[in-house]
């Protein structure tokens, strides 16, 4: 899954995983220090035991029959990573190799495991790393778009189904705003307000707190206050303002006239 970054691959490929009801595993790539260690696993020494070797949890993974594996952060990735993956993921193999020593065992993946991924695709995003051509041929890429005001308000119903509608409904229409405003042609903010940080408003709310009190966690900090009235934090201020205010977004702004 490929998509601008806060437009929900992440939480869309673990709804998927759940939704499969089956033995499933995450690993953050992104968060990945040391990728033998990851995906293989480790010598160890104890006086006890002596020298022995401790398996990763993705090799008891990918044994699992019917896993499904989502590697989170693909691109983040170090390039080791890849190569480990490269005869695991590919169709005709399917195996990982514990060491490059001739006669060395290999483990099999398991029937049925299938794998699942989140990337990001560009030159905009920074600490990521372009993937290699081979790798990504082993999967089929979908490619997701932020969500529109609607389609995140049905989100948050779903996710959220004891908070109000209508609380639910300002969130996702500030964030929608926000978005739209990052995208004008003279925009007076960087970035629009990612799906994650709604999940996060919504769960706030869900939790008693008020959108204003969730806007001071999640969203303001986001923004730069460097320029005071003038500054993006000031301008975020004022869209959630206006929903406090009125309780609607009508005629909050004109985006159109401001493009």
């Amino acid at each position: 899954m490929t998509g601008p970054a806060g437009c929900g691959k992440t939480l869309a490929a673990k709804s998927l995983v759940n939704a499969l009801d089956r033995p499933n595993f995450y690993f953050n790539m992104g968060a990945t220090q040391d990728p033998r260690a990851t995906l293989i696993g480790n010598v160890h020494f104890e006086k006890s035991k002596g020298t022995y070797f401790s398996e990763s949890l993705f090799v008891k993974a990918i044994q699992t029959p019917n896993a499904v594996i989502l590697l989170d952060e693909l691109t983040r990735a170090h390039p080791d990573a890849w190569n480990i993956l490269m005869t695991v993921l590919d169709q005709g193999q399917r195996y990982l190799r514990l060491d490059e020593q001739d006669g060395q065992a290999t483990i099999n993946v398991a029937e049925g495991v299938c794998f699942v991924s989140t990337a990001n695709i560009g030159n905009e995003y920074t600490a990521t790393r372009q993937l290699d051509k081979a790798l990504l041929d082993r999967f089929v890429i979908i490619e997701m778009d932020t969500l529109t005001d609607d389609q995140e308000h049905g989100l948050l119903s779903y996710m959220f189904p004891s908070v109000e509608s209508e609380m639910l409904k300002k969130v996702s229409s500030i964030s929608f705003l926000t978005r739209s405003e990052a995208k004008a042609d003279n925009p007076r903010i960087g970035s629009g307000i990612s799906t994650r940080t709604s999940v996060e408003i919504a769960g706030l709310l869900f939790d008693g707190f008020t959108i204003q009190e969730a806007a001071d966690i999640t969203i303001y900090p986001q923004y730069d206050n460097d320029g005071g009235a003038d500054s993006e934090r000031t301008f975020v201020k004022q869209i959630v303002q206006k929903f406090m205010d009125d309780g609607s977004s009508d005629d909050l702004f004109d985006v159109e006239d401001k493009s």
